[in-house]
């Protein structure tokens, strides 16, 4: 059975009692990086293991997700900023426990490539706020693993990352 979450805005990032802030570098630029999570949402599944199924609803305004375990949620995009942010909030999830959960990808140029931060802000009863501070270890490594799988698919699209055909024709 879903639960119904608070809805929370971008600045909850910043308020939330569980803040969990990861960030690392890939080699794609930013335009190249926000469309993979912007555009390609159902390619998530490919380079974010705990996805195992991802689409968009509500006209492209929300996104329905179904995570390794059988977990699942109804999100909302609540920013969508090309090259610089995209972010979404979870308004149902079959999480027991949770209250609020808000999550931001921040994209930013680093060299040719992208930084990019993943900022997770939660709020839920206080067993949900010590097991999700007990997993910043986990999601760091998952993380980690998603922006390396990620930057080593964009690099195997080649050219075709700006629009060109991989023959540069």
């Amino acid at each position: 059975m879903a639960h119904r979450l608070r809805p929370v805005g971008l600045a909850f990032t910043r308020t939330a009692p569980v803040r969990l802030v990861f960030a690392g570098e890939m080699a794609a630029s930013p335009e190249v990086v926000f469309r993979a999570l912007a555009d390609d949402v159902p390619g998530w599944s490919d380079w974010f293991p705990a996805v195992r199924s991802i689409g968009l609803i509500d006209e492209g305004a929300g996104r329905t997700v179904r995570l390794a375990g059988g977990t699942r949620f109804r999100e909302t995009i609540v920013a969508a900023e090309p090259d610089e942010l995209y972010a979404y909030r979870v308004d149902e999830a079959t999480v027991p426990g949770v209250h609020a959960l808000l999550e931001e990808w921040r994209l930013a140029p680093a060299g040719t490539g992208t930084r990019v931060q993943w900022t997770w802000a939660a709020d839920g009863n206080a067993l949900f706020r010590l097991l999700m501070r007990l997993s910043r270890g986990a999601l760091s490594r998952v993380f980690h693993g998603a922006v390396t799988t990620l930057d080593r698919r964009l690099a195997g699209q080649g050219s075709e990352r700006d629009g060109r055909p991989a023959s540069g024709a």
